[in-house]
């Protein structure tokens, strides 16, 4: 994407401070909004050619957004960057850089909230125990590999926050993880036997292997002694649940939409799951009740005679 005049240069450098400092927005949501202001800029730049940023209104935030529809981005897509294009008019109004901020009058399509794919109980039985089955001679690697799915369907966590565990995180007498979430939100979260099982068989034998100078407070680690990236936990879990046969293509979020699934069909209440999950809307726990009821008629219609 072209440069930009220096003075919006700075007052992007600007915004994007005050997304990490002032909003606490992780760097992937600090890149995701400041692409997006620089496109509309960009855009707005192009197409009135003497621009500044005092003239940004509705008609041109919903240019902008057609443009990119055209272009062929997801409704989730259009409706992520509608979200940022408010948050950029509301500080440019907050910091008297536009006189009325048209973000609030800026809609954008719903997106389509697909039903996320989740391991049948059996299904996940079988992933933990081949994970177990792996780890059964004792290799630092395959300890640490049962470690992450047990972990990871035993509390719901993310995969950032899974790789973010240091080990005065985990009260091992209680069964508690200490996580710390979106918009640095710290929640404790149970975990269960098998996962406990896992944690010290992998602290005995596993971790000690691994550690070096480099490896830190750090609860898991990479092959050579670093913490464990989160592209590495993602493959391990892609290629556990890939050995179960019929089972659906996922990685770690996959395991925690289950682990949200299993505690609700489990009959845990939809608020304890929602602060196990570490959300802070309830209405987005509330997408794991339809995977249930989906998968409720998809049992019924196999199973009644007269479905």
């Amino acid at each position: 994407m072209e440069e930009l005049p220096a003075e919006s240069e700075a007052m992007l450098a600007e915004y994007g401070q005050h997304l990490r400092l002032g909003r606490n927005r992780s760097e992937h949501t600090v890149r995701a909004y400041l692409g997006d202001a620089r496109s509309l800029l960009t855009q707005l730049g192009s197409e009135r050619g003497e621009f500044e940023v005092a003239d940004i209104d509705l008609a041109g935030l919903r240019s902008w957004l057609a443009v990119l529809s055209k272009r062929g981005s997801a409704r989730a897509t259009m409706a992520r960057r509608a979200s940022s294009a408010r948050t950029f008019t509301a500080w440019l109004h907050r910091t008297g850089r536009l006189a009325v901020d048209p973000g609030p009058r800026l809609a954008a399509a719903r997106p389509h909230r697909a039903l996320p794919a989740v391991l049948g109980h059996e299904q996940a039985r079988e992933a933990m125990a081949a994970a177990e089955s792996g780890a059964a001679q004792q290799d630092p690697m395959a300890l640490r590999d049962r470690l992450i799915v047990e972990l990871l369907y035993a509390t719901g966590i993310r995969v950032s926050e899974l790789c973010g565990l240091d080990l005065d995180d985990i009260d091992r007498e209680r069964r508690l993880v200490r996580v710390l979430g979106k918009g640095g939100k710290q929640r404790m979260v149970p975990f269960g036997v098998p996962a406990e099982e896992a944690l010290t068989a992998w602290l005995r034998h596993g971790r000690p292997a691994l550690a070096t100078a480099r490896s830190g407070p750090a609860v898991l680690l990479g092959r050579r002694g670093g913490r464990l990236d989160q592209r590495q936990a993602r493959t391990v879990v892609h290629e556990v649940v890939a050995a179960i046969p019929g089972a659906p293509d996922m990685g770690p979020h996959g395991l925690r939409h289950t682990a949200a699934t299993h505690l609700l069909e489990g009959g845990a209440d939809l608020r304890i799951v929602q602060e196990v999950l570490g959300h802070a809307s309830l209405a987005t726990t509330q997408l794991y009740t339809h995977v249930s009821i989906e998968r409720l008629k998809k049992v019924h219609d196999q199973a009644h005679p007269r479905a």
